[in-house]
């Protein structure tokens, strides 16, 4: 079977662009129509009921755009909106919280994993049930990272000011022995070079940083995979082409584009602006 539809993906922002790059590599084939939800963002500060709104929104765009699938390429709502969404929509929903909590348990050594994300994740406890759920005996423990997401926003991603905020983050769990790090928060890996150092620094060279983004690609192939909607390979071995990615904001598509093109190394040409 084979299912030529595009993959959706949304975010409240510029964020989700780490899930689209994860999913190009895992899935270069795959088209992908990606909606940065550039003018409400961040979803993070904001209550339960308006994130399920906003979520209801995307969702419904990316549905009338035909895909064949949507990855939530944000914590916030896979922490609070999965269950709704796919009671509202005849798709397959695909989050990048229980991907991730997959992989801080296997690579923990000392049963405690410490996740960074927004206050609105971490209040959900999602991280915990998610990790529960596979183990018992691992611990989680949950810290807001609220300044990381408008630091990747703005392009801040070195230098002494997101270095200082990404101690002051690190150290309660450092203090609690976590040698895991989850990035729960699709924004953070932007920050990813960085945060590891400082992982690296307050934690032990040993410690590890979670990618959530890639772990939600590897599971949204094996999805794909197993329900006979990826893409068929080209026919007679011949290398299949390259998948299309379509971006959607909406709000300063210019300002978008010019990032995501540095971001994604290409494929940001066009940035359509929708209404939601």
């Amino acid at each position: 079977m084979s299912d030529d539809r595009a993959i959706g993906v949304f975010d409240s922002g510029l964020g989700g662009l780490t899930v689209v790059r994860a999913l190009r590599e895992r899935l270069p084939a795959e088209d992908i129509v990606y909606l940065g939800d550039t003018a409400r963002v961040p979803y993070g500060t904001k209550g339960a009921a308006t994130v399920i709104r906003y979520a209801i929104g995307c969702a419904s765009h990316l549905v009338r755009r035909g895909v064949k699938a949507i990855v939530i390429a944000c914590n916030t709502v896979s922490a609070v909106a999965p269950e709704r969404l796919r009671v509202e929509f005849d798709i397959p929903i695909l989050g990048v919280i229980e991907p991730g909590a997959e992989a801080a348990v296997a690579a923990t050594r000392l049963g405690k994993i410490g996740v960074l994300a927004t206050a609105g994740t971490i209040a959900s406890g999602a991280y915990p049930r998610a990790v529960a759920a596979l183990s018992t005996r691992v611990e989680t423990i949950g810290q807001a990272a609220p300044l990381l997401v408008p630091l990747a926003e703005e392009g801040w991603i070195d230098g002494e000011v997101p270095r200082l905020a990404a101690r002051r983050y690190l150290q309660p769990l450092a203090d609690a022995g976590a040698d895991v790090v989850v990035l729960g928060c699709t924004h953070y890996p932007l920050l990813r070079l960085l945060l590891e150092e400082e992982t690296a620094a307050l934690l032990g060279p040993a410690a590890r940083v979670i990618d959530t983004a890639h772990a939600a690609a590897e599971a949204t192939a094996v999805f794909l995979a197993t329900r006979g909607l990826a893409r068929a390979p080209a026919a007679n071995g011949a290398p299949s082409p390259r998948g299309g990615l379509s971006l959607l904001v909406t709000d300063r598509p210019n300002a978008f584009g010019e990032i995501a093109y540095r971001f994604l190394g290409g494929d940001a040409d066009q940035v359509e602006l929708v209404d939601l």
